[in-house]
């Protein structure tokens, strides 16, 4: 048993939705209210440290050296940054830091896909090198690339010791996929740092439910029926899998923000707040406001590490273009080692462009409740559309997907009664989640007051909903999240 809870299996990577984590973090938390209340601020930061080193151990096992070593080697260059007036010197120490970080993410995740293109261009011969791509590399290594870019710029003062650096990189809520921290609005927090009130307990319980309704109980029975249409991309007629495209809409969503909403509870019960990472992306009318509202962390990270030193929207209306572009193309990259991720980051790239481009010639009839309407379904329908593409096997897979929308056949009504039928819970399902992007901005937060002012016993019952809920819908093995490939 001890086996089983303490040592890395690789089969087995520990999630917000395994009992494991859930049995360790159970053990954890008294621990942690004792020494967060009642000793110093640096046994607090040592106890969190070795719990999240630990952690990331059981996710990706001996790769936590990695991770070690990398808060190490942005923490020193940093720290020569800041202290030194070489301006030579310091530039010297980011391009070092950016060639490290950068490096090691290309390794793992990009040198088979650009080895297999060269030998593609070069008629070579190509043999896949046996590489395991670190749990979360992405999301740290943009952490650890925006601190020492940060402190460079001045914008945050670095962290004088190591454990403190240590602990926001390795900050277990969010170290595997994401909200991306930023120095600037965390370390000051673990020197602030102060026990959650009753309030934010309660608030940050809510949030871990709410994510794993979304997680456990709505994306991964959705799932189910949105796999067999991507598995067998031309075995359903037109309607089923333009249903399942749709239904893969909704269950990235549900999976990626329930994950966020987790990461976000369990970092307020202990004392500490991670921003918004998904704010109802499907309400957008457009593509500049859906990059708004999805991934957060991402966007603005994009924007103001890429987009704007590039020259943002200062250069003129071509050079925007191009900056957008160059922009969804590295997030596109970011996603995945593959071109159907190229294609997918450079579509939105393109669509930001265009967007951009006509909103002078839209006046006054955008304004429209019609206009609305319709600028809503063109986005949504070219956003779902794009997920085909991030979510298929395979580029030919993708391309038969969304050809059989098209060319599968509709079915008669009978057709329509008989889905209907079978999948009626699917349909229930998600219905509530885009009966949930209905709701008035603020009604997320309105709903988590009123949890937090309900009594003990609503509380309860709705914990037992829940887990209920878990239990009946949950399959036999635990879904990992789609963004725990990242």
């Amino acid at each position: 048993m001890l086996d089983r809870l303490f040592v890395y299996h690789p089969g087995e990577p520990m999630l917000f939705s395994s009992g494991t984590f859930w049995a360790l973090f159970l053990l954890f938390l008294p621990a942690y209210a004792w020494v967060a209340t009642r000793r110093s601020r640096t046994v607090m930061i040592v106890f969190v440290l070795i719990f999240s080193l630990f952690f990331y151990y059981k996710s990706s096992g001996a790769f936590v050296g990695l991770l070690a070593a990398t808060s190490v080697i942005d923490w020193s260059l940093a720290l020569v940054i800041a202290r030194s007036r070489s301006r030579a010197l310091r530039r010297v120490c980011v391009g070092a830091s950016l060639a490290f970080s950068l490096g090691v993410l290309a390794y793992f995740k990009y040198a088979n896909f650009f080895m297999m293109n060269l030998a593609a261009i070069v008629g070579g011969n190509f043999r896949p090198l046996d590489l395991v791509l670190p749990v979360g590399i992405s999301f740290y290594t943009f952490q650890s690339i925006s601190y020492v870019i940060d402190v460079y710029k001045g914008d945050v003062a670095p962290a004088r010791r190591w454990i403190d650096y240590a602990f926001f990189l390795s900050f277990f809520p969010a170290l595997v996929a994401g909200p991306i921290v930023r120095a600037k609005d965390f370390l000051a927090q673990i020197a602030d740092h102060c026990p959650a009130s009753r309030d934010k307990l309660y608030y940050g319980f809510w949030l871990i439910l709410l994510g794993v309704v979304k997680k456990a109980v709505i994306a991964d029975y959705i799932a189910q029926y949105n796999d067999l249409i991507f598995q067998t991309p031309t075995g359903y007629n037109a309607f089923e899998t333009l249903m399942g495209i749709i239904g893969y809409t909704m269950q990235i969503y549900c999976d990626f923000s329930g994950y966020s909403d987790m990461a976000i509870g369990l970092a307020l019960i202990m004392g500490f707040r991670l921003n918004e990472n998904f704010n109802f992306p499907y309400k957008s009318r457009n593509l500049t406001e859906f990059w708004r509202r999805w991934h957060i962390s991402l966007s603005t990270w994009l924007r103001d590490y890429v987009y704007i030193p590039l020259g943002g929207n200062r250069k003129g209306p071509r050079r925007t273009y191009v900056n957008n572009m160059a922009t969804m193309l590295v997030g596109g990259l970011w996603h995945g080692a593959a071109w159907k991720f190229v294609f997918w980051g450079g579509m939105h790239g393109l669509g930001l462009a265009v967007h951009k481009a006509a909103t002078p010639y839209l006046g006054a009839w955008s304004d429209t409740r019609a206009a609305r309407a319709l600028a809503w379904l063109m986005t949504m329908s070219f956003v779902a559309c794009l997920w085909v593409f991030f979510r298929a096997d395979t580029w030919q897979d993708s391309v038969l997907v969304v050809r059989q929308v098209f060319v599968g056949g509709w079915p008669g009504i009978d057709g329509l009664r008989a889905f209907a039928s079978a999948r009626m819970l699917w349909l229930v399902l998600m219905l509530v989640i885009i009966g949930a992007h209905a709701l008035p901005e603020g009604s997320r937060a309105s709903l988590g007051e009123r949890f937090v002012r309900a009594s003990f016993g609503v509380k309860l019952l709705i914990f037992i909903l829940v887990v209920q809920a878990v239990v009946q819908l949950q399959g036999e093995d635990v879904a990992p999240f789609i963004y725990f490939q990242f």
